[in-house]
């Protein structure tokens, strides 16, 4: 989308000297002579910019840039000014203003100008949106390289309305990952709506989502909005929708093609506005060879596929994982930071971790809780961990070796493969792969991949 600036100025050759300057760099531009009109067209719609003059007829500048912080306080606003003091610059700047340019304007410091405050509009944004998932809980820990590129398919996905089916054992984080899709697309200012299909009877679960009106069933008191109700205009989450039955795949099936529901007991139709995210730890091809789930019910949901990685895929992630949680539980519990020694974490980091994330996050709740040491060894973590930290035998070294072997191969030409495709260009493979240059380059040395002799 193109970056939107107001223009509000009564000279009208300031007006199409900015417009010729802004609108052939892509900038979608309207100009007005007021700060009425200004005000006006702010109520309307949304600006990222507004250049604003002092002297205007009617309310002055420095009035109209009151007003529109007040109405739209994420828009940066320029003063420009054929009759600046410092004093009212000052004025200004208190005010709001990103920066105070006087006239005549030239070409190259306006585009400098708008571009620096734009710049700083997206920071902003980033950082309230941040800071919103982290009030929410959703934040994701790790910087091992499936889950860079998880980011950057979140990154990628997130500002689309597509359909998408995340991929994922129980624990890994499946749900977090929807909250994120949400919170970072147009629609994060409307609801998300979770529901679990594997949770709910199958007798009520039409009426969670698409509602009931009174009497239609024993039971039904009053009439009762669905999930693809409350979720209208935000998002819906269906969790392990490889559990719904066939009859209730068909209906939903019906809903995401017609884009509208009907009440248990209801006659009349609702138009929804919804945008449909799920999940499930099951295989859906395994699933629809065996009859359990619809083939084009499939299609409908997997516009665009997510993986979400088991934690024994990426072992790199525990120590900061293990840190997080514990930092959590500590201020939780009003305990002191806790440390793990060198053969603890390498303990943790052995396990495979059958139930993910969620098992590691209990995991180490239950250590803050009852260990009453802040350095955590091999003999605070329960037996079952340890149990990857003992010798193998030496069938099992071999298949663990190889296993290492097979991975370390297919990671080794996936990153060749991506170098090929750059032309040799380091800077432009670590891009593509989500990753800093210098992990890169730690990658390849440890891979054995010789670097390129123009990168050397």
């Amino acid at each position: 989308m193109r970056p939107s600036i107001l223009i509000i100025d009564d000279e009208q050759n300031i007006c199409q000297s900015l417009l010729g300057i802004l609108e052939p760099e892509g900038y979608e531009t309207l100009a007005v002579s007021s700060g009425e009109d200004g005000l006006e067209a702010l109520a309307r719609r949304r600006f990222d910019l507004a250049l604003l003059d002092i002297m205007l007829p009617g309310i002055d500048g420095l009035e109209t840039l009151s007003r529109v912080k007040a109405i739209r306080p994420n828009c940066q606003v320029i003063i420009i000014s054929g009759h600046g003091t410092i004093e009212t610059a000052v004025r200004a700047t208190k005010l709001g203003a990103f920066d105070f340019m006087e006239k005549p304007l030239s070409m190259e410091k306006t585009l400098l100008v708008v571009k620096n405050a734009l710049h700083r509009k997206k920071l902003e944004e980033e950082n309230l949106q941040l800071r919103e998932e982290m009030e929410k809980g959703c934040v994701m820990i790790g910087d091992s390289i499936p889950m860079q590129a998880l980011r950057q398919q979140i990154d990628f996905a997130a500002p689309t309305d597509a359909r998408i089916l995340i991929f994922g054992e129980n624990g890994t984080g499946k749900e977090l990952v929807a909250r994120l899709l949400h919170y970072r697309s147009q629609r994060r200012q409307n609801r998300f709506v979770a529901v679990n299909c594997a949770a709910i009877p199958e007798e009520l679960i039409e009426s969670e989502l698409f509602g009931h009106v009174k009497g239609s069933f024993t039971g039904a008191n009053e009439d009762k909005d669905g999930k693809f109700v409350l979720a209208d205009g935000g998002t819906l989450f269906l969790d392990e929708v490889g559990d719904m039955s066939l009859r209730t795949q068909s209906k939903i099936l019906r809903v995401l093609e017609e884009l509208q529901i009907e009440a248990v007991g209801g006659k009349a139709s609702q138009k929804v506005d919804v945008r449909v995210i799920s999940a499930t730890n099951k295989n859906l091809d395994d699933e629809i060879e065996k009859g359990n789930f619809r083939e084009d019910l499939l299609y409908r949901l997997e516009v665009i596929p997510f993986l979400v990685p088991p934690l024994r895929e990426r072992t790199e992630d525990i120590e900061t994982l293990a840190g997080f949680f514990a930092r959590e539980f500590c201020e939780k519990y009003g305990k002191p930071h806790i440390r793990f020694t060198p053969q603890a974490m390498e303990a943790l980091q052995q396990y495979s971790w059958p139930g993910n994330v969620r098992e590691l996050r209990n995991l180490i709740e239950r250590v803050v809780i009852m260990v009453p040491r802040t350095t955590i060894d091999l003999s605070d973590l329960p037996p079952y961990t340890l149990q990857s930290a003992t010798a193998p035998s030496a069938a099992e070294a071999e298949g663990e070796e190889s296993l290492k072997t097979a991975r370390e191969g297919f990671e080794r030409e996936f990153i060749l493969r991506r170098i090929r495709e750059c032309g040799g260009n380091i800077s432009g493979a670590a891009r593509s792969l989500g990753i800093e240059r210098s992990y890169l380059y730690e990658k390849m040395r440890r891979l054995d991949i010789p670097i390129p002799k123009k990168e050397s």
